[in-house]
């Protein structure tokens, strides 16, 4: 039986997790499992207003794809551009359609490893993107550990890619306008 190929887009903190987001398209693509697209540093003028950004996110990297893959490292649920590719994601209009959407705690995250199921809430949910947890508590979203287990990786993204029609999402929370700072975000 063949598999189903799934577009997704990889949201990270350019910074700190590169080299995940590279291992991570090498893995999809030598498995022939998905398509990856993500905005690459550099893609995208920073000087242009805000709305611009959020609708060149939207339009040129978002519209084709079904889910969106979000790698968790230390200081990602600071980054607004994380925040505002999820809830972009999360809009259902007739020229985008909503996407799926999982997360993918990674080694250099404080939760990595202390996964005991499937899918998890980590130790401390405010370490990882807010809007990621919001849509882990109502079920829209799932969250695991970094695998490079092809298998299981195609397996979670058809899982989200699944829940996007089953499940409504939490996209209720305002969204960044700065990246944030210190030790984790409050509730």
């Amino acid at each position: 039986m063949a598999t189903k190929v799934h577009k997704v887009f990889v949201s990270y903190h350019h910074a700190n997790d590169q080299r995940y987001r590279n291992r991570f398209e090498n893995i999809l693509t030598e498995s022939d499992i998905s398509v990856i697209k993500s905005v690459q540093m550099g893609d995208i003028n920073p000087g242009i207003s805000t709305e611009t950004i959020r609708q060149k996110i939207r339009d040129d990297y978002l519209s084709d794809s079904a889910v969106t893959v979000v790698l968790v490292g230390a200081e990602t649920w600071k980054r607004k551009h994380v925040d505002w590719e999820i809830s972009l994601s999360l809009r259902d209009t007739q020229k985008n359609p909503r996407s799926g959407l999982l997360g993918i705690i990674l080694p250099t995250h404080p939760d990595y490893g202390k996964n005991t199921s499937n899918s998890y809430i980590p130790n401390n949910p405010y370490i990882i993107p807010p809007r990621l947890h919001d849509n882990i508590q109502c079920k829209f979203a799932a969250l695991y550990d970094w695998n490079e287990n092809p298998a299981l990786i195609q397996k979670w993204i058809h899982d989200a890619f699944n829940r996007r029609k089953t499940v409504n999402p939490d996209n209720s929370r305002t969204s960044f306008a700065n990246n944030r700072s210190g030790f984790q975000w409050q509730p």
